[in-house]
């Protein structure tokens, strides 16, 4: 029987013809792809400029040739189709002990820092942070700067629905400061009068990944961290965050 299956197998390989061969080994089912708006990360409606992240992760699906579509949700919505949608992909997603057994970790994209910024008038001091420990600091909701602002010993957090609703928190004096990613601040602040805000150091980092639904095989993740791996020695992942003025990443 196994004879006969071969010799079948030889006949239709050599009815094919040589085009066989150029078939793929794999053909991937395709992923759906959360993200929101994180200028200069992630930006809807921009095709010349989509962002950093954004175009890093089109072209590690196009490397692994897995069909992708990337939409734009509230980042709530994003974490829970995610944990909750078979073949769901998200990014840029941090890891943290709660979050490393509910999603299959497929790349690292980048290094965040995370920053107060504040106003003109206000009476949070950015150059000591630590002397307002009291201070209401609005944050993006469902963002990991959350916690890491809880680590630092602030504990009157405000929640906003994105980076531009908790600038105006901030104009609008609900909120002392804002703490989040120093590039997505530089970014929004553009087109304001920059002498009227103050950033502070950076006061804490973390890495943001490429993060993925469970059903995702471990196969499919190590094609996701071989095709970065290769963008990084080729070149292209730099000059993507060249594009967008961003320091590169560990």
């Amino acid at each position: 029987m196994m004879n006969r299956l071969l010799r079948l197998a030889c006949l239709c390989s050599a009815l094919l013809g040589p085009g066989l061969l150029a078939l793929p080994a794999w053909s991937a089912e395709a992923v759906r792809v959360a993200t929101t708006e994180l200028p200069p990360f992630a930006m809807e409606n921009v095709p010349d400029a989509p962002g950093a992240l954004h175009e890093i992760v089109q072209e590690l699906l196009r490397r692994t040739a897995v069909p992708g579509r990337i939409e734009f949700v509230p980042w709530r919505r994003a974490m829970l189709l995610a944990s909750t949608q078979r073949r769901t992909v998200i990014f840029p997603l941090s890891r943290t002990p709660e979050r490393e057994p509910q999603f299959r970790w497929l790349a690292r994209l980048y290094q965040e820092r995370f920053v107060f910024l504040s106003t003109q008038g206000r009476a949070f001091d950015v150059a000591a942070p630590q002397a307002h420990k009291q201070a209401r600091i609005g944050v993006l909701r469902g963002s990991i700067v959350t916690v890491a602002l809880r680590e630092l010993g602030y504990t009157n957090i405000v929640e906003a629905a994105s980076v531009d609703e908790e600038l105006r928190f901030l104009e609008r004096g609900i909120v002392d400061a804002v703490f989040g990613e120093a590039a997505i601040f530089q970014h929004v602040l553009k087109g304001r009068i920059a002498a009227s805000y103050f950033l502070s150091a950076p006061q804490s980092t973390t890495v943001t990944w490429l993060g993925a639904s469970l059903d995702l095989t471990e196969a499919e993740a190590a094609l996701f961290a071989k095709a970065r791996r290769d963008m990084v020695d080729d070149g292209s992942y730099a000059r993507i965050l060249k594009k967008y003025g961003l320091p590169p990443a560990p």
